[in-house]
């Protein structure tokens, strides 16, 4: 898919990685990994490598992605609940949109075997600016919701994702919410890459759309190509990391 799902721009990493002093000895799992954004995104600032996700197709795209960019990348296909207990524990934890489908009991649980001692959890999100910054995001929105399936839609009026209340989520436990990292930045995307990256949320996944992907993605440039300037567009992306620490 080329960068078309990469939400995260390199800056982010690389902020988030300078703020905790990550280095080669530490070892990072990302749990929903998709097709590998934040796994791959932190490859360079770290060691070993693991990504996790339930669906063939995420794993697929994610191991494609890996070969692309020359990473060594160990990806498992399971559920994050499923990991079994030999796995080991890991300096970094990320998570990005698998959060909120998660159950929180078995998620408490598998952070206490997966987090070491002092070990980070980050819990990360990406979205196009929701202030006016992106006039063609209302359109593109209105697109995702048509191809996606209404019982899998949970996107805010903003346009981000809807995370849960990480504060409420880890009351009660050894873990808090430490920091909040965020990064602003603008590029151009074509807007064949923003109906390609329809792909990479689970809602509209290839999975989901099945033989009706090209359809969806015909619609989206079409819908898009108005808003452009010879199929290109700005795009604002407000990327943030929520440290979560023991």
């Amino acid at each position: 898919m080329r960068n078309c799902g990469r939400l995260y721009p390199a800056e982010f990493f690389r902020t988030v990685a300078q703020d905790l002093s990550l280095g080669k000895q530490h070892a990072l799992i990302d749990l929903g990994t998709g097709p590998g954004l934040l796994a791959l995104g932190f490859a360079p600032y770290v060691g070993r490598i693991v990504g996790v996700d339930p669906e063939p197709v995420m794993i697929a795209a994610a191991r494609e992605a890996a070969a692309r960019a020359s990473r060594s990348l160990t990806l498992i296909e399971s559920e994050a609940e499923d990991l079994p207990p030999d796995i080991g524990s890991f300096d970094v934890v990320t998570i990005g949109r698998a959060l909120h489908w998660m159950d929180r009991d078995a998620t408490l649980g598998l952070f206490e075997r997966l987090v070491a001692p002092d070990g980070t959890i980050l819990v990360c999100s990406s979205h196009s600016a929701a202030d006016g910054r992106n006039p063609w995001l209302g359109e593109y929105n209105e697109a995702r919701r048509f191809w996606s399936e209404a019982s899998l839609w949970s996107e805010s009026g903003s346009g981000e994702r809807t995370h849960r209340d990480l504060a409420v989520f880890f009351r009660g436990t050894r873990f808090h919410v430490a920091d909040l990292i965020k990064v602003e930045t603008g590029h151009e995307i074509s807007a064949r890459d923003l109906g390609r990256r329809v792909l990479t949320f689970s809602s509209s996944s290839p999975d989901v759309l099945g033989d009706k992907a090209d359809a969806m993605l015909r619609d989206v440039e079409q819908r898009l190509l108005p808003l452009s300037r010879e199929g290109s567009l700005t795009e604002v992306v407000v990327a943030t990391a929520q440290v979560v620490k023991r």
